[in-house]
């Protein structure tokens, strides 16, 4: 959460939160984690409805299956305009972030009301159930997601193994489809990077940007916030959310 404020907050667009759980944690990992009652993510919701205009809007954490439902009738009652999906389903540390049950749910509730879904390649592969171990899978990965409602999708190729870059792929709805080419950086302070990719393109959209454009700028400004990093705590360290130029070409 406190990624995307950050990163929303750098692309010059206000944010505003909708809780659904919160954690005990730090770089070195999760040490708890509650969700929080869905009467008040019911609430939540109402709240911003009635007061502001939310031109886009993404997801992060979900973890468990009343929490999943209860964010996608929200999601059906509010006009919060694109969505794009962060399947988060385990912290970088290792801990579980979205019960196995509730994975379901995401599939064949979350999934079909998605603008872009943005799993990583662990997520993806629970997500299309089939082993991602090079290029070719992830683009047949990509297939099987669509199948499942998701407007575009776009699978991150960071724990890729077969290469020395971390070359993410997206298909569109229109059919096209494209990579990222970006070269691999030897560090540990990758904490939120997920998060803030969907964050900088949940920003763009909340602009009016076309969504080809917003991935574009997503993916250069996570590579700049892991490139330029930050010496913060002792374990996977945060990104720097203060490394992209604010006047950085935009198309």
């Amino acid at each position: 959460m406190q990624a995307d404020l950050k990163t929303i907050q750098s692309r010059h667009v206000f944010a505003t939160t909708v809780l659904v759980a919160v954690t005990a944690q730090n770089t070195l990992g999760v040490q708890d984690a509650l969700a929080l009652p869905p009467a008040l993510i019911d609430a939540q919701f109402a709240a911003l409805a009635d007061d502001l205009a939310i031109r886009a809007c993404k997801t992060g954490m979900l973890a468990d299956v009343p929490t999943v439902q209860a964010v996608v009738a929200n999601l059906k009652r509010y006009d919060f305009g694109p969505l794009v999906v962060d399947p988060v389903m385990i912290a970088k540390g290792g801990a579980p972030l979205l019960t196995e049950d509730a994975i379901a749910v995401v599939r064949t509730a979350l999934f079909p009301l998605a603008t872009l879904v943005t799993p990583n390649l662990p997520e993806a592969e629970k997500l299309a159930e089939m082993p991602i171990t090079n290029r070719a899978a992830m683009q047949r990965a990509a297939t099987v997601l669509m199948t499942l409602g998701p407007k575009n999708v776009m699978i991150k190729g960071g724990h890729l193994d077969d290469d020395d870059s971390a070359s993410d792929y997206v298909r569109l709805a229109d059919g096209s489809a494209f990579w990222l080419p970006a070269k691999r950086i030897a560090t540990r302070r990758t904490h939120g990077t997920g998060d803030t990719l969907s964050a900088c393109i949940t920003a763009e959209l909340a602009k009016g940007r076309p969504l080809a454009s917003a991935i574009r700028t997503g993916k250069a400004y996570v590579e700049a916030a892991i490139r330029e990093g930050i010496i913060v705590g002792h374990g996977h360290g945060p990104l720097n959310h203060w490394a992209y130029p604010e006047a950085a070409n935009e198309d």
